[in-house]
């Protein structure tokens, strides 16, 4: 059985990555749009329901109106937007957040895909909130270092067409402490409260790196960073993308620094303990097109249709 695929929002950075994770599947058809027709109702409405499975790639208002125009208990929906992540009648596609969210995944019809920062900061602290480790009133910071291509196609030709000397330096934005993944972050982590997140932009193309400072005095635990490292590695010993460096993480650094590359064009997330006795720093790198977006909505379909988790993933 060949199973239909539709991306609605076929021409953004995000859909065009699924297209070439999913010319890798077999046992699918992709339905194509014409580039002209791809903003017209009826002609999106009839793809979307003959479709099997749907991936909206599209900003939040877009997406609410595509989930609108299903007619039919067929279509599952996964969808990349911010728009249904904390809507308690759809399935967070992390499915490496509980031993049963996989199964959630397989018997949803509609699966939102986490966002980039999102995905690298709740699986490094939930689990350790899920344990009693981290109080959930903890007042957590993070900030994220990513690449331009997750700002979507202006961002994409402000930074390759422009020679401004401002975009040579790593830039801060969301400074108004709003950032859109705030609330997933919140509420899949375990906290109370939502982190003070930073992310920052700098100049280059894909990766992303989380870092989270952690203080042992204020855990609910007795706990060392080699112990957060190994709890973190027994959590995650099952899953197949998510990999827990070793505590010696020196040996993995060149020359003393970190490279947030690595895992550029896998469904790879590595997560880093490095600290002593008063401080912990979790590192998480990951590629922001890849298990921070299109790849995550590729294992997801995954799920849903009962292939391998890695198909088109390779």
């Amino acid at each position: 059985m060949k199973y239909k695929i539709f991306v609605d929002g076929q021409e953004g950075t995000t859909g065009l990555k699924i297209h070439d994770y999913l010319s890798k599947i077999s046992n699918i058809e992709v339905l194509k749009i014409e580039s002209e027709q791809r903003k017209d109702h009826e002609t999106r409405r009839a793809l979307i329901n003959e479709a099997d499975v749907v991936f909206l790639c599209l900003p939040d208002a877009a997406s609410k109106d595509s989930v609108s125009m299903v007619i039919n208990d067929k279509t599952k929906i996964i969808d990349a937007s911010t728009a249904f992540r904390t809507n308690q009648d759809w399935t967070y596609g992390l499915p490496e957040l509980h031993i049963n969210q996989r199964t959630k995944i397989q018997n949803s019809s509609r699966v939102s895909v986490p966002g980039c920062h999102a995905t690298g900061f709740i699986l490094a602290i939930h689990p350790l909130v899920a344990e009693g480790i981290i109080p959930r009133d903890y007042p957590m910071s993070c900030y994220a270092l990513t690449g331009y291509s997750g700002g979507g196609k202006k961002l994409i030709s402000e930074y390759q067409n422009s020679n401004k000397e401002q975009l040579f330096a790593p830039r801060h934005y969301a400074l108004n402490l709003n950032h859109k993944h705030l609330p997933e972050m919140q509420l899949y982590s375990g906290l109370s409260a939502a982190p003070l997140f930073t992310p920052i932009v700098g100049n280059y193309y894909q990766g992303d790196a989380v870092s989270i400072p952690l203080f042992p005095r204020i855990f609910n635990k007795n706990v060392t960073a080699r112990n957060i490292q190994e709890m973190l590695a027994s959590y995650y010993r099952e899953d197949r993308f998510v990999r827990v460096a070793p505590f010696d993480s020196e040996a993995y650094l060149e020359d003393g620094f970190f490279n947030l590359m690595q895992c550029n064009n896998t469904n790879y997330l590595d997560i880093f303990v490095f600290g002593q006795k008063d401080q912990i720093l979790l590192v998480s790198r990951f590629d922001n097109l890849g298990k921070g977006a299109s790849g995550a909505a590729i294992q997801n379909m995954n799920i849903m249709l009962g292939f391998d988790e890695n198909s088109g993933l390779d």
